[in-house]
């Protein structure tokens, strides 16, 4: 496997492929790490999905970018964030101490960055691929999976899909005015249970307003917690594989 470390729209990223370097890609898969993890965190995933799925593997780019905020200072060791997160208030919320539909209504500080950094990425890629947005899979992890549903209502044009990987509702005012100008987009969701640090209800009221707005979301609940289970990725190759068929 082809495993490169690049810069696509100002963001240090891992790309990683089967095919050649000047193959023809047919879908780029494009995954944002959470909150307090290294850049390369999900990176592990795109081996695995192609043992599980060998039809994607001369045609699928995956592409990692790293979070621009270093946490070094604050502990975390090699740990990055988009932006900045309170985590004691987040702790918070699992002994019911804040409320999580006031939370869900805000817009951190540092959105508005993370989402321009990540839309230059997207466009520097599809033009060095010169794949339309329209096969162009976004997606990511707790932090990182709010971060590509923000960009993913927002781009000019629908991307190939969305995946969701124990993320929650954000920003609700303005995802609820753009989803449906997405209404048909795919959407892979899943969320543990027993998550400790985003409580399933947050991810209920995503999916809630998500599939409300005409959008098509295989929801995938499982007994864990702030994590991606076996099934998630298996559930995220066969997603992959369907929408790389369209």
């Amino acid at each position: 496997m082809i495993d490169l470390r690049t810069s696509l729209g100002g963001l240090s990223c891992r790309v990683l492929q089967e095919a050649s370097p000047g193959a023809r890609i047919e879908l780029a898969v494009v995954l944002c790490h959470g909150f307090g993890a290294p850049g390369d965190d999900l990176v592990s995933l795109a081996p695995e999905i192609l043992r599980a799925r060998p039809e994607l593997a001369q045609k699928v780019r995956f592409v990692f970018p790293e979070a621009p905020l270093s946490l070094r200072s604050l502990g975390y060791g090699e740990g990055r964030a988009w932006w900045p997160l309170d985590i004691q208030r987040l702790q918070a919320l699992e002994r019911g101490n804040a409320s999580v539909a006031r939370l869900r209504r805000e817009v951190p500080e540092g959105l508005p960055r993370a989402r321009r950094l990540l839309t230059g990425l997207i466009e520097e890629l599809t033009l060095q691929t010169q794949l339309p947005l329209g096969r162009v899979v976004l997606g990511g992890f707790s932090q990182g999976a709010m971060l590509a549903t923000d960009v993913a209502l927002r781009l000019d044009e629908a991307p190939a899909g969305l995946v969701i990987l124990s993320g929650m509702l954000l920003n609700e005012v303005e995802w609820a005015r753009r989803a449906p100008i997405r209404r048909g987009l795919h959407v892979l969701q899943a969320h543990g249970r027993q998550d400790p640090l985003l409580p399933f209800s947050s991810a209920e009221a995503l999916r809630e307003l998500l599939v409300s707005s005409g959008l098509s979301v295989d929801f995938l609940d499982f007994e864990g917690g702030h994590t991606i289970p076996l099934d998630g990725v298996k559930r995220l190759g066969a997603f992959l594989a369907t929408t790389l068929g369209r």
